[in-house]
């Protein structure tokens, strides 16, 4: 495991990006950046694997985040008759819960390379040196898994998309509501 200065170093500048597009007062970033940087000094002992660096830190950051926000609202007592409204179904969150055990059911050499460019967020040059690639071979990957796994979403599912992306979905199979695999 490499010493919490080596990984800040090399995920800082993506998660300055990730704070500036989230939070639009300068002086925050670097507040909210420092937060992350002492919770994930903090909590490096519960990080198990070294590939999940990634989306931990911007777990953190994103939390951080609506802390910060939590804390510029005032809080005012709701009446007690009041009662929450019906959440509406959100087709693009349910689907997204489905991605993962889809990636996970790839062939190992789609998986990994789709996990390093989509999820942990690499360039493709990033990927193919991780992976012991040339760079071709690499995005021939990444393309594969991305082509496999839109292939096992369309088998699950049929999607319906409009202007602004998905609009609904509707599992083919019983057997695909929720399981997803």
């Amino acid at each position: 495991m490499h010493p919490i200065s080596d990984i800040w170093d090399e995920h800082k500048a993506r998660l300055r990006a990730y704070v500036v597009r989230r939070v639009p007062e300068p002086d925050v970033v670097d507040d909210i950046l420092q937060e992350v940087f002492i919770k994930a000094y903090e909590n490096l002992h519960s990080l198990r694997v070294r590939g999940s660096v990634a989306p931990w830190l911007y777990r953190i950051a994103s939390n951080v985040i609506a802390d910060h926000y939590r804390s510029q609202k005032p809080w005012t007592e709701l009446p007690e008759e009041l009662t929450a409204p019906e959440r509406e179904r959100d087709p693009v969150e349910e689907l997204a819960s489905c991605l993962q055990p889809l990636i996970d059911n790839l062939p190992e050499t789609y998986r990994l390379a789709l996990t390093l460019s989509e999820i942990e967020g690499l360039s493709q040059k990033e990927v193919a040196t991780r992976l012991g690639l040339s760079y071709s071979g690499a995005k021939s990957r990444i393309q594969r898994g991305r082509d496999q796994l839109r292939q096992r979403l369309h088998d699950c599912c049929v999607i319906e998309t409009g202007q602004n992306g998905i609009v609904d979905y509707e599992p083919r199979q019983k057997e695909c509501n929720g399981r997803c695999s």
